[in-house]
């Protein structure tokens, strides 16, 4: 009985391990995403892949089916020919087909990524500097400021279309959170805009990806990611113009 049950937690383990690399492996070893957006990022990543084995497992096997069935077996010549008309038009036409396949997939997701609504339900303005980030929330009057080596916390709720608006003081700056699966360049002089809804509670690592100077490295900041409940009384603990 012991030993059944022994082998029963053993096996169980294993299938769990195994269902979290398999998960892993579908995502081709990235981030789990947690935002809608991430998620028709994730897709249109997949379907690439699935299309590039395609091509690869084509090609390789055209290559392989020719050695092994074309291999030289005389000294005869065999036939010589100029051309292959259907073959040539074969190789034209299907490159064409698949690059206007991903065309159309990733214009379409594109599209929908830089969507902006015109009332969405949350705003907030990002500002880059060297070296940290500030968080302001102009329906609410609140602002979160980090320091260099003192990461902010940018809290938003779930299921609801959230705005950055970014913005840069000095030099070029890129807003990322891998956990997006997206990233956007925060360029001086040039404002810039994208809308994420989130999907996941959790708290996510941000940065910088942009190499904006000497502690570039130290340009980090938090997305902590909430329920619409939790994210109206963390707006209601703030001050009117507070500065965490």
């Amino acid at each position: 009985m012991r030993r059944a049950l022994s082998a029963g937690v053993v096996l169980a383990a294993l299938l769990v391990t195994v269902t979290a690399c398999q998960d892993e492996l579908l995502r081709l070893g990235m981030p789990e995403p947690v935002t809608r957006q991430g998620e028709r990022i994730l897709n249109l990543w997949q379907g690439s892949w699935v299309a590039a084995f395609g091509v690869g497992a084509t090609v390789w096997g055209l290559i392989i089916w020719a050695c092994i069935f074309h291999r030289k077996r005389s000294e005869e010549l065999p036939p010589q020919v100029r051309y292959n008309l259907p073959i040539e038009v074969l190789y034209t036409v299907i490159p064409f087909i698949i690059v206007a396949v991903l065309f159309y997939f990733t214009a379409r997701d594109q599209t929908e990524i830089n969507r902006l609504s015109s009332n969405p339900d949350v705003v907030v303005d990002v500002t880059a500097f060297q070296w940290s980030w500030q968080f302001d929330y102009p329906q609410q009057d609140v602002t979160v400021v980090g320091r260099t080596g003192q990461p902010p916390t940018l809290v938003i709720p779930t299921g609801e279309t959230v705005r950055f608006n970014l913005a840069s003081t000095d030099v070029v700056h890129a807003f990322w959170v891998p956990a997006f699966l997206f990233k956007r360049d925060v360029v001086p002089g040039h404002p810039n805009a994208f809308e994420i809804t989130a999907t996941k509670e959790g708290t996510f690592a941000g940065r910088c990806a942009e190499l904006c100077g000497i502690y570039h490295s130290q340009m980090l900041f938090n997305v902590r990611v909430v329920s619409p409940q939790e994210f109206d009384t963390f707006l209601a603990s703030q001050p009117s113009g507070s500065t965490q």
